[in-house]
């Protein structure tokens, strides 16, 4: 597996810079960690510390204020956390108990009483996040979030029952189970803007969105596959390209990149059909100014995302996975 090469891809988004805040951020979000009882044993910690969640938001985010970098990589945390416990841990291949926990975390979106260190962090975050921010735009980010978590449930129940999806349905599955959606809400609390239910009902800012959020998940999968094959994790557009074709990892691989490049051409064109929506549908001053930003702001987003998984050693070096993976969970969602 070590044979394998990545395909070069040209990246037509320019870098906006990385956030000079990072290393604040990244002693805020250990020390947010450990006053929620966030404690992470030694191979975990390894772990959260080659995945540096730092770099990914001060990459998407350049020019977000200390607070909102310090905020929105508190949630970046949480999610990794998140992320490995359902991957690797046993709630993961357990629908009851993946079933019961997301359920508890969703509650806790929707006010009910936190049991647990990640459903109290959760609760903080949430009430630091959600306080001051627009009905409709809650709305959004409570529906964002909660189909990113019950992607997980969906990965338990296959993983269960022994089925493996197609890529077609893996595609729709990918857009919520990269965790993307939330923070292009969180975009704007740092841009400063509150889009209208008209705006996010445009067609192209919907596609525009999908195509963010799908190069996001494809860009991932390529990045990861060695690292999920040595976990035998199958929730992969690489291995399903695989599979569907019958053909070599690097066949698969390669297909991978086409299909990445294919999908920046779609932010390009969801980007131009915007405009042209915009001035069909009347919209002008403020609402502009805000769909404009987000156009601007993606294209850095998508740039940051793409050069974060160049540098974070959770992709560079798969093959420092740990081999036995007991000693990276803290049971979080045992219970």
């Amino acid at each position: 597996m070590s044979q394998i090469v990545l395909p070069a891809f040209h990246m037509p988004f320019r870098s906006a810079g990385c956030n000079p805040g990072m290393e604040e951020t990244k002693k805020a979000a250990w020390k947010w960690a450990e006053a929620n009882g966030l404690s992470l044993a030694p191979s975990a910690r390894k772990k959260m510390l080659r995945t540096r969640p730092e770099l990914w938001i001060s990459l998407i985010f350049p020019g977000a204020s200390q607070q909102h970098l310090d905020l929105f990589c508190q949630w970046l945390f949480w999610a990794f956390l998140v992320d490995d416990e359902f991957d690797d841990g046993p709630a993961g291949r357990d629908p009851r108990m993946c079933e019961a926990a997301i359920t508890r975390l969703v509650g806790v979106l929707d006010g009910a009483e936190p049991h647990g260190p990640m459903e109290n962090a959760l609760e903080g975050l949430r009430e630091r996040t959600c306080g001051d921010r627009s009905a409709a735009w809650n709305r959004q980010f409570r529906r964002d979030t909660v189909s990113w978590l019950w992607t997980y449930y969906a990965e338990a129940v296959e993983r269960a029952a022994g089925q493996v999806p197609t890529r077609a349905d893996f595609v729709r599955h990918r857009r919520d189970s990269v965790a993307m959606q939330p923070f292009l809400d969180l975009h704007e609390i740092t841009a400063g803007t509150d889009l209208p239910e008209s705006a996010r009902s445009l067609p192209a800012y919907i596609a525009l969105r999908h195509a963010v959020t799908d190069h996001s998940g494809l860009c991932n999968d390529i990045c990861s596959f060695e690292k999920e094959a040595v976990l035998g994790y199958e929730h992969n557009a690489v291995r399903l390209i695989q599979r569907d074709r019958n053909c070599t990892l690097q066949a698969a691989v390669d297909e991978a990149g086409v299909q990445l490049a294919r999908i920046a051409e779609r932010i390009q064109r969801a980007e131009r059909e915007l405009v042209e929506e915009m001035a069909a549908a009347g919209i002008e001053g403020p609402v502009r100014a805000a769909l404009e930003r987000c156009v601007q702001d993606y294209r850095g987003l998508v740039r940051g995302d793409f050069d974060y998984h160049a540098r974070a050693e959770r992709y560079t070096r798969p093959d420092l996975v740990e081999v036995d993976r007991r000693d990276t969970l803290s049971g979080y969602f045992a219970a």
